[in-house]
């Protein structure tokens, strides 16, 4: 004997959703893509570039041999140089950093309208130039043009979710890049700091604000830890958020173009940067998103 039950399509739709949730799934449009993973053994995802082992006191120009002579970039995919290496840690693989030299891991593709996440932790080196600063590496978004465009002649035109020790989640413009974030406005030898009460400040090189930003606070674990960042990414805005805390909110990306006009910037490559510090990298993945999800919405709204 059949028994027909008709709340049983309610109840099943219920099951559903509950399942998305503890899934940390929603029913969302952003939430409704498979991700993609960029880690494995053999790096396949990404090219890489190393332009040089700066020195103490480096000025933004091109180095120079003892001779007086410019040094030329080591270059990409220069198969010498093993800055950027994978290992098996249980059932991950890790991408190993040295930082031994200034560069990037660089994806092959692309990327417009997404959320891309990984986790990072520090290593014990450091090399040179950052010998007794603070360890620096970074995620570069938006990334488009040639390399070695910028200060330290390692990286392409792009925008900085900065990782470094007390610094995550800062942001740098490289090159021409420019943004608008939410952010205290700067005093005297002060720098802009980001917060969600504020209004938009213009970030560039050519801004009175300048081209940096502190993250609104430091959610970030000890150097032995894991943490994990997440970057969304649609349109023209982006939101840098460090172990599931919001530190920054940016708007209006653009880079000047060599008539002074502002050209959206929108999508692009990712750069993960080498800087003089050795650190490790894990669950690197991303998704396409069709929208923020509604909180994230009301961020940006005045």
């Amino acid at each position: 004997m059949k028994f027909h039950n008709p709340l049983f399509p309610i109840l099943l739709l219920l099951i559903i959703s509950c399942s998305q949730i503890k899934n940390n799934e929603t029913p969302n449009a952003n939430q409704t893509y498979q991700w993609e993973e960029l880690i494995d053994a053999d790096l396949t995802n990404w090219d890489n570039y190393l332009s040089y082992k700066h020195q103490p006191g480096y000025n933004g120009s091109v180095p120079k041999n003892e001779q007086g002579e410019e040094i030329a970039p080591i270059g990409l995919n220069n198969p010498s140089y093993h800055v950027f290496t994978t290992f098996q840690e249980g059932d991950d693989i890790l991408i190993r950093n040295t930082g031994e030299y200034y560069g990037c891991l660089i994806t092959k593709k692309e990327y417009e309208n997404y959320h891309f996440q990984l986790k990072y932790k520090w290593g014990d080196k450091k090399w040179a130039y950052r010998k007794n600063l603070l360890k620096d590496s970074g995620i570069l978004y938006h990334s488009i043009g040639p390399m070695a465009v910028e200060y330290w002649r390692s990286w392409m035109l792009s925008q900085e979710f900065q990782i470094m020790e007390g610094h995550t989640g800062d942001f740098w413009s490289q090159a021409n890049s420019a943004i608008d974030i939410r952010a205290y406005k700067p005093e005297s030898v002060l720098d802009p700091m980001a917060h969600e009460s504020q209004d938009f400040i213009t970030l560039s090189m050519n801004s009175p604000y300048r081209n940096y930003c502190l993250r609104s606070g430091n959610y970030e674990k000890p150097d032995d830890e894991w943490n994990t960042l997440d970057l969304y990414c649609f349109e023209d805005k982006s939101l840098h958020v460090v172990n599931g805390e919001v530190v920054m909110i940016l708007k209006n990306s653009r880079y000047i173009d060599e008539n002074g006009k502002d050209i959206p910037l929108t999508k692009g490559k990712i750069q993960l940067q080498s800087e003089a510090a050795e650190i490790f990298f894990k669950d690197i993945r991303i998704r396409k998103i069709d929208s923020l999800r509604q909180k994230q919405k009301e961020l940006f709204i005045n």
